[in-house]
This record gives structure tokens, sequence and C-alpha cells, in this order.
């Protein structure tokens, strides 16, 4: 094995802080300094290039309100030493567009504006993959208040 070359574990669990940071809105710099390390610390981290001993990936989970075994969970169908069959949801929220779009999401409250958001990208997303476009009728609207 190369030293230069990251363990496929490491940047798993790398990813997966990277992912729980941004889902929380927290810089690496905020990060870095809640752990005591520099933000150039975290970013090896994240990046699998530095192994994370025991007590500072608890201090880490810690940090960002989850259990140490966060860092390690995955389904069956995504083995550690396979990272390129990333799960797609998490794929997306590792995107700006994906983690601003979640963030908003989870800020409305009504269950039914819920549900014409999906039914409005839903529809969107048969149209770019169908001939047809949907027409308003197709999309459901709450009443509102």
């Amino acid at each position: 094995m190369n030293v230069k070359t990251p363990n496929a574990i490491d940047s798993y669990v790398g990813a997966r802080i990277r992912t729980r940071r941004q889902l929380l809105g927290m810089s690496q710099e905020r990060l870095a300094e809640q752990i005591g390390v520099t933000f150039q610390q975290v970013q090896k981290y994240e990046k699998g290039i530095n192994r994370i001993g025991a007590s500072r990936l608890q201090r880490i989970a810690e940090v960002l309100h989850t259990s140490p075994s966060f860092f390690f969970e995955q389904n069956e169908s995504q083995p550690l030493s396979l990272p390129d069959n990333a799960d797609p949801v998490a794929e997306f929220l590792r995107t700006k567009e994906g983690l601003v779009l979640n963030r908003a999401f989870l800020k409305i409250a009504n269950p039914d504006i819920r549900e014409t958001i999906i039914a409005l990208v839903k529809a969107m997303a048969q149209a770019e993959s169908g001939p047809a476009l949907p027409s308003i009728a197709d999309i459901t609207r709450p009443p509102l208040e």
C-alpha cells in the first residue's frame, strides 16, 4: 500500500464527518476549534489522508451531535472498500444544492406544503425525462389559510 494513498475506511469516515459537518452548517474552522486542531488537520481527516484516533473521533462525534458509529454506518450495497458505489442520496447531500435544498425543506413545517413541493419536483423531473409536460392540474396545491 502506498503511504500517500488514503485508506478506504479513513476516506469513508472522513466523508461522513464532512457530510455531517455540512448538514449542521458548521465550518471546518469551527470544528477544528471545537476539537483542538487546525482547520488543515480537519481537511486531512475529511479527505482520509490522516487517520483519526478513537478519542478524537469521540470528540468529533460530540461536537457534531452524533455517535461515533454514525461515521461507520453504511448500507449493505455500499461496502467500505468500494467508495465509488456511493449512495445517491448521500452524494446529493454532499453538493451545495443538496445541502441548501435539504435545509430549506426541513424548515417547512406544514405537511401539505411539503407534499406539494414533492409533487412539483416529481412533475418537473418527469417533464425532463418524458416527452409531455404535466399540466398544473397534475400538481396538487393545499388550500391557503
